[in-house]
């Protein structure tokens, strides 16, 4: 009865943590501009409200269970879901904005956004994804929008290169959009560090690090963040600050002459 009772308990606490890995997982699926169950567009309203969801499952899960609930951590993460939702509404917006410097129709409109787009994008996330049950998931929602998108007239009708040019296109926009916010977390908590070890540092300096993080940090193809993400090519930020620096004045005299003893 004693063996019997401890595996109920062992059953137990298992199906606790996996379900607290799920709700932890949903999180991180629902961050995308389509839904990964059908591929159909989402907007940041919507996703906002699934991720409250998830958090308000996750602090269910933790208090039936009888486990410490972080209400501070909590309160933080509610605090970011609707600035990291917004991501998905500018990324829209900037996509078709790009959109519209090409004379498309609505038809082919739906199907740069239907098809084209998810297309590229999940195979963006497919490379970047390492978790073996979320590779399944997004190759699972690849598949399904590459099935579609082969056959489909629009695509039929494009000669290889102009295809192979609007695929180049979507996988740029695909790249564009970053959830990781590794980089950013990084520069914060230097600046967190620094902060502590030198008691305070002036607010300029923030400004300073935010300019540097993104026109002087460069990938290994010698892009910036700021040129991805604005598709364009900004002047070198060494040579411009140095180019608005004056000479340097001269150090100052002092106003007592030294006095030297026998």
């Amino acid at each position: 009865a004693m063996v019997e009772a401890s595996e109920a308990e062992v059953k137990r606490w298992q199906d606790v943590r996996s379900a607290y890995r799920n709700h932890l997982a949903n999180l991180s699926l629902v961050l995308h501009p389509w839904r990964l169950l059908d591929s159909t567009h989402q907007n940041s309203p919507e996703v906002e409200r699934q991720l409250q969801a998830e958090i308000a499952a996750l602090e269910t899960l933790m208090e039936m269970h009888g486990l410490p609930v972080k209400k501070k951590a909590l309160d933080k993460v509610r605090k970011q879901l609707a600035g990291v939702s917004a991501l998905i509404d500018f990324w829209w917006q900037m996509v078709r904005q790009d959109l519209e410097q090409v004379a498309l129709t609505p038809r082919w409109k739906r199907w740069v956004e239907e098809l084209l787009l998810p297309l590229m994008y999940w195979q963006e996330q497919l490379s970047r994804t390492r978790c073996p049950r979320r590779r399944a998931k997004i190759l699972q929602a690849l598949q399904a929008v590459q099935d579609a998108f082969e056959p489909h007239p629009f695509t039929q009708r494009l000669a290889p290169d102009v295809l192979a040019g609007w695929q180049a296109w979507a996988a740029e926009w695909a790249k564009a959009f970053q959830r990781a916010s590794s980089a950013v977390e990084g520069r914060n908590g230097y600046l967190s560090q620094m902060h502590h070890n030198h008691r305070g540092l002036p607010r300029r300096r923030y400004k300073v690090w935010t300019v540097l993080h993104n026109f002087d940090c460069r990938a290994s193809d010698g892009t910036t963040p700021a040129s991805r993400f604005f598709r364009r090519e900004f002047p070198d930020l060494f040579e411009t600050i140095l180019s608005q620096i004056d000479d340097l004045p001269r150090p100052r005299r002092r106003n007592q002459t030294l006095v030297i003893s026998d």
